[in-house]
């Protein structure tokens, strides 16, 4: 499913117009994006957790050439599934 079905499908369950719809995703979109910027954990209970975890730098090897190389620190997003979601895919 990408953006624009995921629009339709709200726009349908909820009984909102597609632009409505559109208006509502892209705004959960955006309070999800700034909470993660923040560092807050994002839960969705049952569905899934967002959170940011940081990456320390570490020792890594190039594939193509085999030389040693450092991979930076950076900060990643992890994801967990909920009970709920996990249990509709079984």
């Amino acid at each position: 499913m990408n953006k624009t079905e995921l629009i339709a499908k709200v726009a349908e369950i909820a009984g909102l117009s597609k632009v409505d719809a559109k208006k509502a995703v892209d705004a959960a979109v955006e309070a999800v994006k700034d909470a993660l910027k923040a560092g807050e954990k994002v839960q969705v209970p049952g569905i899934l957790t967002l959170s940011v975890e940081k990456r320390e730098a570490r020792k890594g090897i190039n594939p193509a050439t085999k030389q040693a190389i450092t991979i930076p620190a950076k900060k990643v997003v992890k994801v967990k599934a909920g009970k709920e979601l996990i249990d509709v895919v079984k």
